[in-house]
C-alpha cells in the first residue's frame, strides 16, 4: 500500500468515502441511458465506469423490468472500487451486487459472490441471469448438493454464486487432491461479499474443517447422567456471563464418589476429568431450543446470528457428543481433522474483496484492521419516515411480555402489520403460545421451520398479520405492505430485547420503513434478559418499576446499552484472538502448500527419491516404467505430507488446550507459549514427511503397491464447520481449574 494511501486511511474516519465522484459517473450514465435503448448488444467498454453503470441499467430494465436508482449506481461503484457498499434494506443491494459483479467480468476478473447460505446462492444466480447474459457475462452457482463436476463447471463461469462455506469446503477438498484434474477451484480474484459484515465478522472466526473416518468413540453416557444430578451454587458454579461452568469442591468429590472414589486431578485420570467438564458444559451452559434444537433424532445447532439451523455446523472437542448423549442420541462421528480453514483467511486469500450490506459501519474498525476495506454509506433512494420509538424498559421478563403482548393486539386491532423479533427458538414458541392464549394467531419462523421463510415473510406485510421470528438477518427477502397496511401506520417491528450486537437491532429495524414506506420500531428489554445479567452483573435500577413493571430510569436504560458494548467488545476480542493463533498456522500451511504444489504438478518428489535411492530407483524404472514409479512416488510422497500436516493439527489443537494451564502457572502470555512451540514444530513439518516418503519409498516392491508401503487414506471424508472459538475463555477455564484444583488440594 502506498505512503499516501496509509496516511489516508490513519486520518480517514470510516465510512466517509467521498461519493461526489461516484455521483458524477451516474450522471454521466443517464446521459448514456437513451442511446442504449435502441442498441442490441449490451457490451461496453470495460475502461468506462460510465458506459457499464449505463449498460447494465438497461439490461436491467430489459431482464427485470427494472431501472436501478441513482443510488444503486453508487453502490456499484463503490464495490467495483474496492469498498463495501452500505446500502438499507429494501434498497436493491442484490441488482447493485450483481451489476457490480458483472463490471468487474467485463474486466476481465473472474468474480465469486459469496452468500451465507445456499438458498440465496441459487435464488441469486437465477434471479440475475438474464441481466448478465445481456451483459455478455456467464453465471452459475454451487450449493451443498453439486457434485464436482457441477463445481468445476460452475467456477468456470465468470460470475459464481456460492455459500462462504462451500467455497472453503472445496478449497479444503482441493488442498488434499492426489491429481490436478481433481481440483475444482480456479486461482482467487475477486471475492464480492452479500451480506458482509455477517460473513466477515460474524462468521470469521468459524473454522470449515474437513475430516476424515477413524474409529469413533461417543461420549460416555453416564457422564451425562451423571451431571444431570448435580445441583448449581452446591456441585457447581457459572461465571457471570455464562460462558464458563465449574464445579465447586463439594461437586468434586461428589463426581469422585460417583466415579469410584477416584482422584480427579490425578494425571491418569486427566481424560475423565476433561470428560466429566464436557459434560457438565452440555449440561448447564447450552439450552435446548437457544442454542440448538434437536430434528429428526440428531442435534442441529443455531446460528446466533441469523437465528436458524446451521447446517453442516457442530461443537468442537467432543462438546458434540456430549450433547447428544445428554439428549440420548445416537453419537455422530468428527472423525480425525485432515485440514481447517478459517472464514477470515479464506476471504484473505481474495486479491480483490469488496462486498455490500445494510449494517456495516458499526463493524467499520473490524472491517479495516483485518480486510482493509473501507466502507462507502449509500443514502437511501426515498427518506426513511419509519419512527423509531426509544427502548420500553421493564424490571422482569413476564412484566415484559405482558407488556409485548397488549402492544402487539393494540396494533392489530388496528389493521397494523407487527413483526415481532425475539432473541431465541424458546422464547418465539413462548411468545406464539402467550398470544394464543389472547386470541391472537401468529406464524411463527424460527430455526424449525426456516424452509418456509421466503413465504412466511412474503406474507409479513399483510393487514393485521403477527409474524414471530427469531432473526431477520440474512433473509434475503423485503416485507412489502399492502396499501390498507400502509393506511394503517406501516410495518411495526418489535424487538423483545436486544442482540448482543446492535448491528442485529439494526437489521430488524431495517424491516420496516423500505424505501419511503411507513412504519415504526421499538424494542421490548428487562432487567432479566440475558444480555443484562451475563455482561452487567449485579447492576440494578435506581428507580423503582411501576404498577405494569416498567422502569423509567436513565441509568437503568444506560446498562442495557452498556451490556451491549460489552458484549461486542467480548466478540471483538474473540475475532483478534483468533487471528493470532490462526496466523501462524497459516504461515506453516503456506509453505506445506508450495511444496505440495512442486509435489502434485512436478515431478519433485521422483527426483529426490531417484538422488535418495538411485540404484532401487532403477530396478524400479526397469521393472514398471518411467512414467508408473513416478506416479507412485508422487502419492507416497502427498500422503505423507499430509499424514504429516493432520498430525501437526492434532498437536496443535493439544498444544492449545494445554499450553493456557502451564503458562498461567508461570505468568506467561500463552499465545507466546504458543508460538515457543508451535513454531519448531512446523519446521519439522517437510523434512519428516521427506523422510517418511524416503523410508517408504525404499520398502517399494516392483509391483509398485502402494497400500503395500503404507499408503491408506481415509475411506471416507466429510465437511462441516465448528461452531465456537475454542481459545475465547481459555485463560478463564485455566484459572478456575486452578482455583478447583487448590480448593481441592487444602480441603
Amino acid at each position: 500500500m502506498a505512503l499516501r494511501d496509509r496516511l489516508r486511511r490513519l486520518v480517514q474516519k470510516p465510512g466517509t468515502i467521498d461519493l461526489a465522484p461516484y455521483r458524477a459517473v451516474a450522471a454521466k450514465a443517464a446521459e448514456l441511458e437513451d442511446a442504449l435503448r435502441d442498441t442490441g448488444e449490451l457490451k461496453p467498454d470495460a475502461g468506462d465506469t460510465a458506459a457499464l453503470c449505463a449498460a447494465g441499467r438497461e439490461a436491467a430494465r430489459r431482464a427485470l423490468g427494472e431501472r436501478p436508482y441513482d443510488v444503486q449506481l453508487l453502490g456499484v461503484q463503490a464495490m467495483l472500487a474496492g469498498h463495501v457498499a452500505e446500502m438499507a434494506t429494501g434498497e436493491g443491494k442484490t441488482l447493485a451486487g450483481a451489476l457490480a459483479a458483472a463490471g468487474y467480468a467485463r474486466r476481465g476478473h473472474r468474480v465469486h459472490v459469496l452468500s451465507v447460505n445456499d438458498y440465496l446462492a441459487r435464488r441469486d444466480a437465477e434471479w440475475m441471469r438474464p441481466v448478465y447474459e445481456l451483459l455478455g457475462v456467464s453465471v452459475a452457482w454451487v450449493g451443498q448438493t453439486s457434485t464436482p463436476e457441477e463445481r468445476r463447471a460452475a467456477y468456470a463461469a465468470d460470475v459464481t454464486y456460492a455459500p462462504v462455506s462451500e467455497v472453503g469446503f472445496d478449497l479444503l477438498r482441493d488442498r488434499l487432491a492426489v491429481a490436478a484434474g481433481d481440483r475444482v477451484l480456479p486461482e482467487p480474484d475477486v471475492a464480492l461479499i452479500d451480506e458482509a459484515d455477517s460473513v466477515l465478522v460474524d462468521e470469521a472466526m468459524v473454522p470449515l474443517v474437513l475430516a476424515g473416518a477413524t474409529e469413533h468413540d461417543g461420549a460416555d453416557p453416564s457422564h451425562a447422567d451423571l451431571v444431570r444430578r448435580l445441583r448449581p451454587g452446591l456441585h457447581y458454579t457459572t461465571d457471570a456471563e455464562g460462558r464458563n461452568v465449574q464445579l465447586t469442591p463439594k461437586g468434586t468429590r461428589e463426581v469422585e464418589r460417583a466415579l469410584g472414589d477416584i482422584d480427579l486431578y490425578e494425571p491418569e485420570h486427566l481424560e475423565t476429568l476433561t470428560a466429566v467438564n464436557v459434560a457438565l458444559h452440555a449440561e448447564v451452559l447450552l439450552q435446548r431450543d437457544v442454542d440448538y434444537i434437536v430434528r429428526d433424532g440428531a442435534v442441529k445447532l443455531i446460528s446466533e446470528s441469523r437465528g436458524r439451523v446451521a447446517l453442516l455446523q457442530r461443537w468442537p472437542d467432543g462438546l458434540q457428543a456430549a450433547v447428544e448423549a445428554k439428549e440420548a442420541l445416537e453419537s455422530t462421528p468428527s472423525g480425525e481433522i485432515l485440514d481447517s480453514i478459517t472464514v477470515q483467511e479464506l476471504v484473505g486469500r481474495y486479491p480483490v474483496r469488496c462486498g455490500m450490506t445494510g449494517t456495516a459501519m458499526a463493524v467499520a474498525g473490524q472491517l479495516r484492521e483485518f480486510y482493509s476495506l473501507e466502507i462507502a454509506v449509500i443514502p437511501p433512494n426515498r427518506p426513511c419516515v419509519r419512527e423509531d420509538e426509544p427502548d420500553r424498559l421493564f424490571a422482569t421478563l413476564d412484566d415484559k411480555e405482558v407488556a409485548l403482548v397488549e402492544e402487539i393486539a393494540d396494533a392489530h386491532s388496528g389493521g397494523r402489520p407487527v413483526l415481532i423479533g425475539t432473541l431465541d427458538v424458546a422464547e418465539s414458541e413462548r411468545l406464539s403460545r402467550r398470544l394464543a392464549r389472547a386470541g391472537l394467531a401468529c406464524v411463527v419462523l424460527n430455526a424449525k421451520n426456516d424452509a418456509e421463510e421466503a413465504a412466511i415473510i412474503a406474507e409479513a406485510g399483510a393487514p393485521g398479520a403477527i409474524t414471530v421470528s427469531t432473526q431477520m438477518a440474512g433473509r434475503g427477502t423485503d416485507i412489502r405492505l399492502t396499501g390498507t397496511s400502509a393506511d394503517a401506520g406501516g410495518l411495526l417491528v418489535i424487538g423483545t430485547g436486544r442482540y448482543h450486537s446492535s448491528r442485529l437491532d439494526d437489521q430488524l429495524r431495517g424491516r420496516s420503513g423500505r424505501q419511503g414506506d411507513p412504519g415504526a420500531s421499538v424494542f421490548f428489554t428487562s432487567l432479566q434478559d440475558d444480555l443484562v445479567v451475563r455482561y452487567a452483573p449485579g447492576q440494578k435500577a435506581d428507580a423503582a418499576p411501576a404498577s405494569d413493571g416498567r422502569v423509567r430510569d436513565k441509568g437503568a436504560d444506560w446498562l442495557v446499552g452498556h451490556a451491549q458494548r460489552v458484549a461486542q467488545g467480548v466478540d471483538l476480542e474473540l475475532h483478534r484472538n483468533t487471528w493470532r493463533y490462526n496466523h501462524l498456522i497459516g504461515l506453516q500451511r503456506a509453505e506445506l502448500l508450495k511444496a505440495r504444489e512442486g509435489i502434485l504438478l512436478e515431478d519433485d518428489a521422483d527426483r529426490a527419491l531417484a538422488e535418495a535411492h538411485p540404484e532401487h530407483h532403477a530396478a524400479l524404472v526397469e521393472a514398471a516404467g518411467k512414467a508408473p514409479v513416478a506416479e507412485a512416488a508422487r502419492q507416497l510422497a502427498l500422503f505423507h505430507l499430509d499424514r504429516c500436516w493432520t498430525e501437526h493439527l492434532s498437536f496443535l489443537a493439544d498444544l492449545r488446550e494445554g499450553i493456557h494451564l502451564r503458562s498461567l502457572g508461570r505468568g506467561l502470555d500463552p499465545l507466546i507459549e504458543f508460538n515457543r512451540e508451535a513454531v519448531p514444530a512446523g519446521k519439522k513439518l517437510l523434512p519428516s514427511s521427506r523422510e517418511r516418503t524416503s523410508e517408504a519409498f525404499a520398502s517399494l516392491t516392483e509391483a509398485l503397491d502402494l497400500s503395500a508401503a503404507g499408503v491408506h487414506r481415509p475411506s471416507a471424508t466429510w465437511t462441516y464447520l465448528v461452531h465456537d472459538n475454542p481459545f475465547g475463555s481459555m485463560d478463564e477455564r485455566a484459572l478456575k481449574g486452578l482455583i478447583s484444583m487448590f480448593n481441592r488440594k487444602t480441603r
